[in-house]
């Protein structure tokens, strides 16, 4: 039961995918009595993992709100994904979060969405607790782990517990800032009551002198009270927790701890991390609006709400909300920053995986939702008399592209309704028109993400659709000089048609356009009919000779035609003239090009050859060359044909760890061993 004035933590679990995240959600939930059984991800049972996709993947695909309460807390509790598909997920947690617990698989160490989850945190100022995960499993290092968090996120953790014994049947933890050991046993992990540290082997304990000289440095860092109190012998427990709290608020200090959150070792002393240590809703300071105007975190304040999140389910609309000032009630009136408009708020619900609880208010600091509001993903709620408009969401660019088309005329006539709910959810998912080809083409950040997607218009809209290679949106031009007359005669009682035109198509310079002259001499045709020649021309040119793609960049002169007094007409030379721009481009080398992509790749240093030697087998061209930190940043020219499935394939060759984002450049010259092949895939 929640109760006014109850200190409150919003923090977010995040890591890269199967470090254990939602198994530690899961053991935090049991714990602190928010459930009486614990799921297993393998089983499907999670309370976070409730979408049936999930469940059959053993992934977490939407970030799932919890509360629970530890220790006189109130925590708000988001576990996040960790497949970089869903990393919108991420980005859209932590711009509403205070704190965030960060876990490590023990064996792996720091991961590819590791580092980038890690760089979000950077970006919104989220104070971390670090949790290394797994320690069970052979192999598994709490000591390695830290060395690669300091050499791959380039900060150095500060344990504050140090594991032991992980892998016998009592594991342990010693406990830094008390100055005792800590052991657990039973299949629900109850902490025995402290041990002294005399327990402890004679290496051990000279390890764990050198660790509290550590301590007590980086607490002296982070707090001068501290550092007086230690000299003058008052450095007590609570005193270094709370020098320990203000680094870690100031983001000076990254608390580290370890276990196994499947064997549930180590879970308590992560919540009381969480309580003691990651920031509350005042200790991050007033929030501040676009306009540069401030508002206090306080109850007492004017309102002040930020929508994250949008799904849809059996009620409609479901809003997930942060309070950050004030308190937002069923039937208030609110101002919203989309439209700038009122309305007036209905239904206020706390959130519990997929179970809604009904509330009459929540409260400055509270995580929530609305259940019907037309509101949408970034959106700023506010007191209508103290408007703020707070800084919306930053969407991923879409990088890769698939072309999506419904299987039957049930499917078309409801899909653009369920795309609209699925961009609705998901801002990083666009349904795009490809103009040149006409299809529709779905994009996101990654396959994965673009299957889930066809998976859910299924599951919830009961579209189903096919995924496709997109068609190639390829132009023609000519590679020579040529000339075609062409006589456009009919006569069918009436009046007829009668035209003769001659045309010299010739190639022009890449980007140079159409260029149209007429190059007749005296009034062998009429103005008007050079105008139809014209026209003709032009339609002609969206259609070439050799796939039927736009024909680009070439020059047509009118040299010479002939005319009749009563059966020519401006239509009888638009026949012509697009008769005779074809039969011109036939003979003038008509040459197939296709899209070229500007192409830039962040690599880490160690798989740049890898990176470039693939770049080659795709008829890419480097441009540039340019070294960021530890990183590549490769600047390159490739042909869009061979970019399809790049960001799949660039995943394997980087570990993970690269990053890549295309525009259009230019059109190029197809060679002729592939103009098949491209005309084929257009």
């Amino acid at each position: 039961m929640t109760r006014k004035n109850q200190p409150i933590r919003n923090l977010g679990i995040i890591a890269h995918v199967d470090a254990g995240k939602t198994t530690l959600t899961e053991r935090i939930l049991f714990h602190t009595g928010a459930t009486r059984t614990i799921g297993n991800v393998d089983s499907g049972n999670t309370t976070t993992d409730h979408g049936a996709l999930e469940q059959q993947m053993g992934i977490t695909i939407q970030a799932a709100a919890v509360s629970c309460a530890w220790r006189d807390h109130r925590l708000h509790l988001i576990d996040t994904p960790g497949h970089a598909d869903f990393n919108i997920e991420v980005e859209r947690s932590l711009r509403v979060l205070d704190g965030a617990v960060v876990v490590l698989d023990g064996v792996a160490g720091v991961e590819p969405q590791t580092e980038k989850v890690w760089r979000q945190a950077d970006r919104f100022g989220v104070p971390r607790v670090l949790f290394v995960n797994k320690l069970d499993r052979p192999g598994a290092s709490f000591e390695r782990s830290l060395v690669a968090v300091q050499e791959r996120l380039g900060v150095s953790p500060l344990p504050i517990a140090w594991p032991i014994d992980s892998e016998s049947k009592s594991p342990g933890l010693i406990d830094l800032v008390e100055g005792c050991v800590r052991r657990w046993t039973g299949d629900e992990g109850e902490p025995l009551e402290p041990e002294p540290l005399s327990s402890l082997s004679p290496a051990l304990r000279h390890r764990v002198e050198q660790l509290q000289e550590e301590l007590v440095e980086a607490c002296a860092e982070a707090d001068p009270d501290f550092e007086l109190a230690w000299l003058e012998g008052r450095a007590t427990p609570d005193v270094t927790r709370a020098a320990l709290r203000r680094g870690t608020i100031a983001g000076t200090i990254v608390p580290a701890l370890g276990g196994s959150a499947f064997r549930n070792c180590g879970v308590q002393s992560v919540l009381d991390a969480v309580v003691e240590l990651l920031p509350g809703p005042a200790d991050r300071g007033p929030i501040v609006g676009m306009d540069g105007g401030e508002r206090e975190r306080s109850v007492e304040a004017p309102l002040a709400v930020y929508a994250f999140k949008v799904v849809h389910d059996r009620f409609g609309p479901l809003t997930f909300v942060r309070v950050y000032a004030g308190e937002l009630r069923k039937g208030q009136t609110a101002w919203k920053s989309s439209d700038e408009k009122r309305f007036r708020i209905g239904r206020v619900v706390r959130v519990f995986a997929d179970r809604l609880d009904d509330v009459d208010a929540l409260g400055a600091g509270d995580i929530g939702a609305l259940v019907g509001a037309r509101v949408q993903t970034g959106e700023t709620l506010t007191d209508p008399s103290a408007t703020l408009r707070l800084e919306s969401l930053e969407v991923p660019e879409p990088v890769v592209r698939r072309a999506v088309e419904p299987c039957g005329r049930r499917d078309r006539d409801r899909f653009a309704e369920a795309a609209q709910k699925i961009l609705t959810e998901d801002p990083s998912v666009a349904f795009e028109t490809d103009p040149d080809t006409g299809q529709t083409l779905l994009a996101g950040v990654g396959e994965l993400q673009l299957e889930v997607v066809r998976d859910r218009l299924k599951r919830e809209h009961g579209v189903e659709v096919t995924l496709g290679r997109p068609k190639v949106a390829c132009r023609e031009t000519l590679g020579a000089t040529a000339t075609h007359t062409t006589k456009h005669v009919k006569q069918s009682g009436g009046p007829g048609q009668y035209a003769i035109v001659t045309l010299e198509v010739s190639p022009l310079p890449r980007g140079a356009g159409f260029v149209f002259e007429d190059r007749t001499r005296g009034g062998v045709l009429a103005r008007e009919y050079v105008e139809g020649v014209r026209k003709g021309v032009q339609a002609a040119m969206q259609s070439g000779v050799l796939g039927g793609h736009p024909v680009i960049d070439v020059q047509v002169a009118v040299l010479d035609g002939d005319q009749h007094s009563n059966d020519s007409s401006e239509m009888a030379f638009q026949i012509a003239g697009g008769l005779a721009f074809h039969e011109a481009c036939r003979k003038a080398r008509p040459l197939l090009l296709e899209p070229i992509m500007s192409l830039e790749i962040l690599v880490p240093d160690e798989v740049l050859g890898a990176v470039l030697g693939d770049l080659g087998r795709r008829r890419g061209r480097v441009v540039s060359l340019t070294a960021r930190g530890g990183t590549q940043v490769v600047q390159a020219e490739v042909p869009l044909v061979e970019l399809f499935g790049y960001a799949a394939d660039l995943g394997g060759l980087a570990h993970g760890r690269g990053s890549h984002s295309a525009t259009f450049a230019h059109h190029a010259t197809v060679p002729d061993p592939l103009v098949q092949q491209l005309l084929d895939a257009a």
